[in-house]
């Protein structure tokens, strides 16, 4: 079977970035916001983890 080509379409409109279509761009902005937000909370509970189990003081050898 051959391949034909496919109709022709309109193509989608373009955001700022002068080649990514809007809804890329648009996708990329959630996602990077989704991130943005889950290290946050890992940055919270990292920092909170921290906080409840400090380190033991450290005890420097000093030569004899």
């Amino acid at each position: 079977m051959s391949q034909e080509a496919a109709p022709e379409q309109p193509l989608p409109s373009q955001g700022p970035s002068g080649g990514a279509p809007k809804g890329l761009l648009q996708q990329m902005e959630e996602l990077m916001a989704a991130l943005t937000a889950d290290l946050s909370q890992l940055d919270a509970d990292l920092q909170s983890s921290a906080a409840a189990h400090p380190a033991p003081p450290r005890t420097e050898d000093t030569p004899a």
